[in-house]
C-alpha cells in the first residue's frame, strides 16, 4: 500500500541534512532514429531522465536484471547500487542502431535545439550522498525506482531536471551550489514519488512515514543527547512499552534504542568532518558519559575510532 507523503514528518529533512545530498548531470543526447546506450554503473545512485520520445530500459545488478521497462517522455529512473544499464530507442525505425552514451559530455545547445516531437532526448547523471547515506538508501529503496510520467511527481521532477541541465551548461557563478541544491530536491521528489507508488520495505524510510511512531522519532531526532528510555518514547507515541517496541522493530527493522544509537553515529560522522569539533564535546552533546564510551560506540558501529575516521575523511577530501 502506498503512503501519503503528507504524513512524512520533518525528520526526513534531518536525514537529508546529515547525508550530504548533491547531484550532477553528467551527460545526455538528442537523437533521431534507432539507437542504443550501454554502460557500467560506477556510482551507487544513478539517474536517467527521458525528456522526450520513448525508450526501452534494462538494468542489471544484485538480484538479477530488471526489465525491459518501457519509458515514455518525462519518465525518470533512479538506480540504487546497480551494475550496468542498457537503453534502446527508435525501436520502430529501420537500420542499425547508433551507439551512444548517456554518461558522455554533452552539448546543452544541441539538446536545446532538439525537436521534442520527433527526437529521443535523454539525460543522465548521479546523486551523491556520504557513506552513511549510501547505506541508508541502499536498504531503504529497491534497485530500480521508476517514476512514471503519469504520477503527480513527474512534472516536478521534469522541472528540476531542466534546471540542473541549465546550471550544468551555463558556467554561471554559483552553479555548483545550485546543482547541489537541485540534487537535494530531485532525490526528495523521487522519494516522495516512490512512497506515493509503493510501500517501502522495512527500514528507516517506512519508519519516517509511520504517523503513530512519529512523535517518538521526533524526540530522538530533536534531542539525540537525551538519555531516552522506552518508557518516555512509548509515552510520546501514546503506546505501551511493549506495543511501542514491537511496532518500532517491525517498521524499522531495529529496536528503538538501536535506531537512536545509529542516528547519533550519523550525526557524529557529519560533525567529525569539521576539524574544530572536539571529540569530548561531541560525546557530551550526543549523550555519552565520557569520550571513551563514545569512542567505543563509534568504533563498534563505524569500524574505526573517531580520530581515525576524521583523519581518513580529511585525507580523502584532500
Amino acid at each position: 500500500m502506498a503512503i501519503a507523503t503528507a504524513s512524512l514528518p520533518d525528520v526526513l529533512s534531518d536525514v537529508f541534512e546529515q547525508v550530504g545530498v548533491r547531484g550532477m548531470v553528467t551527460g545526455g543526447f538528442a537523437v533521431r532514429g534507432p539507437w542504443t546506450a550501454r554502460e557500467p554503473v560506477a556510482r551507487p545512485l544513478k539517474l536517467i531522465a527521458l525528456v522526450a520520445g520513448s525508450a526501452r530500459f534494462t538494468v542489471d545488478g544484485p538480484g538479477g536484471p530488471d526489465g525491459p521497462i518501457e519509458l515514455v517522455a518525462a519518465d525518470v529512473v533512479l538506480l540504487n547500487h546497480r551494475t550496468s544499464l542498457e537503453v534502446r530507442g527508435g525501436l520502430d525505425d529501420d537500420g542499425p542502431p547508433r551507439e551512444l552514451s548517456p554518461a558522455a559530455s554533452f552539448d546543452a545547445m544541441e539538446l536545446a535545439a532538439a525537436d521534442l516531437s520527433t527526437d529521443d532526448v535523454l539525460v543522465g547523471g548521479w546523486i551523491e550522498v556520504n557513506p552513511a547515506g549510501q547505506e541508508l538508501l541502499r536498504t531503504a529503496l529497491p534497485g530500480l525506482v521508476h517514476v512514471r510520467a503519469s504520477t503527480p511527481a513527474a512534472s516536478r521532477l521534469a522541472t528540476i531536471v531542466v534546471q540542473i541541465v541549465e546550471e550544468a551548461s551555463s558556467g554561471r557563478l554559483g552553479s555548483a551550489f545550485a546543482i547541489r541544491q537541485q540534487g537535494q530536491l530531485f532525490l526528495l521528489e523521487v522519494l516522495r514519488a516512490y512512497l506515493e507508488q509503493e510501500e517501502p520495505p522495512v527500514g528507516w524510510l517506512r519508519l519516517l512515514a509511520d504517523e503513530q511512531l512519529a512523535p517518538a522519532l521526533r524526540l530522538m531526532h530533536d534531542h539525540p543527547g537525551t538519555p531516552w528510555g522506552l518508557t518516555e518514547l512509548a509515552r510520546a507515541a501514546g503506546m505501551s512499552r511493549t506495543s511501542f517496541a514491537d511496532r518500532f522493530r517491525k517498521v524499522a527493522g531495529t529496536p528503538p534504542l538501536s535506531y537512536l544509537s545509529r542516528w547519533r553515529m550519523l550525526l557524529a560522522q557529519r560533525a567529525l568532518r569539521d576539524p574544530d569539533v572536539r571529540v569530548g564535546d561531541l560525546a557530551s552533546r550526543l549523550g555519552y558519559g565520557s569520550e571513551s564510551a563514545f569512542s567505543t560506540a563509534f568504533k563498534r558501529q563505524i569500524g574505526e575510532s573517531p580520530l581515525h575516521y576524521r583523519r581518513r575523511v580529511h585525507s580523502t577530501a584532500g
